[in-house]
This record gives C-alpha cells, structure tokens and sequence, in this order.
C-alpha cells in the first residue's frame, strides 16, 4: 500500500491529511503554525501517523503549501541580494528597472541594476547586439556581492536566446552556485512587470530552499522519504528541484490548495469557493476545476508583477477578527487575534470579543471550552456585518447574476450560515476544515506556455502543436508523468497592431505524478535533525 501526505502551512496553521491510493482521508490534523517551518511540519506530521498506523515508510509522495516566500517578500526578511540585468538598450532606457517599486525595495536593489545592449523584436529579431562585454565586466564587478542574477530581455518570451547567453556569462564568472532567474521563464510578454517577478524570483530563492529543506528534514526525522513536491498557484504541483528554480509561483497557493481540495471533495468543477481561516477569507472562482486566472497585473508586496496568478479577493475578517463597537457601529476586523484565538476568544476563556464568539453567542456554531456570554444586539450586528462583507465578495467574484453553487471551505467556515444571496446551493462537505491540504496532496503537474507567435509563415495547426509541445515539456520538467499529460486550456489572442498575423497562445497541460524521487535536488542529510 502507497500512502501520500498533503501539507498546508498557511499564517495561523499547519494543516495535514494522510490519503491512501485511492485518495481518501485516513487522518488530519491542525496545529498551530510554529516559529520555524521545521518543527511545525514534524508535529503536524506525527499527528496523523499517530491517528492513522501507517508505516512512515509507506508514503511515497508528500506536497507543501507554504506562504513562506509570500511572507519574506511582504516582510522584507531573509530575501537575496540581486544583479539585475535588463537586455534592451538603448531602447528601454526611458524607464529603468525598479520603477514603481516601494522606496524600501528601490532603494536596496538599485545599485545593481543596469540596462545592456541587446534584447529581440516581438519576431524574434534582433534589436541590437548582446554586449558580452559589459556583461562580463558587470559580472565581475558584482562578484562576491550578491547571490543572485534576475535576467530580462524585451521580447525574451519569444526569443530567449540573448537571456540564455547572459545566464552563461553570469555563472561561467559567478559560478554554478548562483541562482540565475531568466523572465522568459517566468513572466508574461509585458517587459517592467516581467522584469519585476524575475527579479523576485531571484530575490527569495533562498527562503524557498530553506523551506524546502526545512520539509525534507521534518520528513527525514520520522522515517518518511518519499518524493517531495511543492504547490503552484495555479492549483498544481511541482517537483522540489523546479520549485527552487521558480520559487515565486508559489505564492498564493494557499488558496488555491483549497479551491483544489474544495473541487475534489464537492465534485464540482464550476463554482466560488470561500475559504475562511482565522485572520482572512478568500474568494476564489473555480473554472473546469482549477482557480480562475487572473486577468489583471497583480501587486506583491507593492511590486506590480504580470506572472500569472489566481483570480481572488480577499477580506479581512476570519475566526479570530476582533469585534469594536463605537456607538451604533459595530465593526468586524481586520484586526485579528488570529490562532491566539484559544487563549484570548471569549469562547476559550480570554477577553477578546471576536467574530467566533459572536457566532456561539447567537447558536450559529459549537466553538470552544467556555459559554459565551454577550449582548444580543451586539453579537447579532456583529455577525451581520461580517456576512455581509462574505456577501459582497461572493457578488464582486460572479461574472453574471445569475445564481451559482457555493462551496464553504477552512476552520473558520463553520461560523457562515447555509445560504447566502446570490448562491443556488452552499456546500460545506466532510473535512472542510482541511481543504488545502487535501488539495495540495491530490493535485495534478501542470506546464504552461505564454508567448507571441508571427503565422505568417506557417500555419495555425503548427503554432498550436509547438505550444503544446514546449508546455508538456514544463510540466515533465516540473515532475509530471509523460503519458499522463493532458492539455487543460488553450488561448488564442490576435494582435492586430503587430505585423506578420501576430498571435498570443497560452497553452495549459496537466499531468499525474511520475514516480522518480525529486528531492535529491536538495543538499542535506536525510538524517539530519531539527
């Protein structure tokens, strides 16, 4: 028997579920999120052996979410020192790298960002040559200095080849330590917000080692070695070694964990899904089973990137949001206790007024260890404000007004009431309360192509086919079984202000887990202890 472990390490918990070949639920557990991802991750862990009497060496695949690069980057902390190089003077000097960034990012990152003769016509010509040799001279300069290299090139997405031969220069004087990021990699046509998420990606390469690390050795402390894979935020998987090449997809995926696990659990392929935890709540669209993509440059951290991610709408009210009263006024978050809500919730014994308590306080759910004792009216407004506020951001996510079929999702789920306006049917199916794991632990590898083809001088049939063939490429690369894979989306956009019958393709393949191990791309003793 081949079991499998899906772990979610959001900012308040570390959920995990056990599943067996046929993906049902054998045991799961929350627990509180711990100072180091290590430890927490080791628990959690030995929670649902504990429960379920597996033998640890009997799991064969263990997946993360962790908002652990997500975190580093909206808190400044543990993140690389970067070269940035943008390949396409002299004709994007007008604007240099690290416009519209926040001053604090601007200001560390600037000293080594520099434009360099090169770069490609959206054909694939060139726009000049590639200066090698200020390449090598910046190389040198930077030597010793930073610890990774963001590369963009205008056009690369369509022409990488003058990214590729920078990246060569780079780790011939660098060495074949340094992380080197290539846009084309990673981010849509759009030159500034492309350059931006490849300088991100570089910037917290090294948290996502760490955490990758870090979930290798909590397996490793009790017998478990198994592959190792990360989650996207496109719903999917990816192998360890390919996460550390392109850590910044993992952010978001917490959400979409739980949209994944809310599609698995419910069946359902089309619907909104509403994961409440206990600081937050996301709204997600699911399309054909997967989160709906975002359409729209997306902000991280105060940086405008335009790598994709998903379609959400967040609002600060969850378990732990703390109730104020002013007057007539009853507000609900954002403030929020968070998993402090077992010390300081009145339903736990504490003093603090939150979302929860009002709920108890009204019969509307069976949370904690204490009676709640609270004023109707307040409790009653309370708890009108925050469905109300749910309400809203269920109407903001619809794309017509017709009604759709909702699913309710995460710990703090069961404080909503069983209809809202607006939903057809609302869905709160078993082990709700760990959809992202369960999400993490049965999702799909997926690959993935954005790019702009001239069909001028070839056919449509032919563009399509290399599409594919350069997305199924990916998703093998990101740890999915050849014969498995499957095309999920294709897009076709037409340029009509670039000549030579311009099309934008963006091309989506899913496939299974292939069964060859992954984390030997990370060095560290297997044995090695917390």
């Amino acid at each position: 028997m081949a079991y499998r472990i899906g772990i979610d390490v959001g900012g308040t918990n570390t959920d995990v579920v056990l599943l067996n070949e046929q993906h049902q639920v054998l045991a799961k557990t929350k627990r509180p999120d711990s100072a180091d991802i290590l430890t927490g991750i080791r628990l959690a862990v030995e929670d649902v052996l504990r429960l379920s009497g597996v033998d640890p060496s009997q799991i064969t695949h263990a997946m993360l979410g962790t908002t652990q690069v997500t975190n580093a980057i909206i808190e400044r902390r543990d993140l690389n020192d970067v070269v940035i190089i943008r390949l396409g003077a002299p004709a994007t000097r007008a604007v240099k790298p690290l416009a519209g960034w926040p001053a604090d990012l601007r200001e560390r990152y600037q000293p080594y960002a520099y434009i360099v003769e090169g770069g490609h016509e959206y054909d694939g010509r060139e726009i000049s040559t590639l200066n090698e040799t200020e390449l090598y001279r910046i190389a040198r300069e930077v030597k010793g200095r930073v610890q990774a290299v963001a590369i963009t090139g205008v056009f690369s997405p369509v022409n990488p080849a003058h990214e590729e031969r920078a990246a060569a220069i780079f780790r011939e004087v660098l060495g074949e330590d340094v992380h080197i990021s290539l846009s084309y990699q990673i981010g849509s046509v759009g030159l500034l917000e492309r350059e931006n998420a490849t300088v991100l990606n570089a910037a917290v390469a090294a948290v996502a080692k760490r955490a990758a690390l870090s979930f290798k050795q909590a397996l490793a402390h009790l017998g478990i070695h198994a592959d190792l894979y990360l989650t996207q935020n496109d719903g999917t998987l990816m192998s360890v070694d390919y996460a550390l090449m392109y850590p910044i997809l993992t952010i978001a995926c917490g959400p979409t964990n739980s949209m994944r696990g809310a599609a698995y659990l419910t069946g359902l392929k089309d619907a909104i899904v509403v994961d409440v935890g206990g600081t937050s709540t996301d709204v997600g669209v699911l399309v054909n089973g997967f989160p709906r993509e975002s359409l729209v440059a997306v902000e991280v951290g105060g940086v405008r990137t335009n790598f994709r991610m998903p379609d959400l709408f967040s609002i600060g009210i969850g378990g732990g949001s703390v109730v104020q009263a002013s007057g007539p006024s009853v507000t609900v978050g954002p403030r929020s206790v968070g998993y402090r809500i077992v010390e300081e919730g009145l339903c736990f014994g504490g003093r603090t007024v939150t979302f929860t308590d009002a709920a108890v306080a009204l019969g509307k759910a069976k949370v904690g260890t204490h009676p709640v004792t609270l004023d109707a009216a307040l409790a009653s407004a309370a708890y009108d404000v925050a469905v109300q506020a749910v309400t809203d951001a269920i109407d903001r996510m619809k794309t017509s007004a017709g009604k759709v079929p909702l699913i309710l999702v995460g710990g703090g789920s069961v404080l909503l009431p069983d209809e809202f306006a607006g939903v057809s049917e609302v869905h709160r199916p078993d082990h709700f309360d760990v959809a992202n794991a369960i999400g993490a632990a049965i999702a799909q590898v997926s690959g993935r192509v954005d790019r702009i083809f001239a069909m001028e001088h070839t056919s449509r049939e032919k563009v399509l086919e290399e599409a594919v063939s350069i997305a199924t490429a990916e998703a093998i690369r990101a740890g999915a079984d050849p014969g498995s894979v499957e095309v999920v989306e294709i897009e076709e956009v037409p340029i009509a202000y670039l000549p030579g019958n311009a099309v934008r393709v963006k091309v989506t393949v899913a496939g299974t887990l292939a069964s060859y191990g992954t984390s030997a791309a990370i060095q560290g003793d297997d044995d090695a202890r917390p």
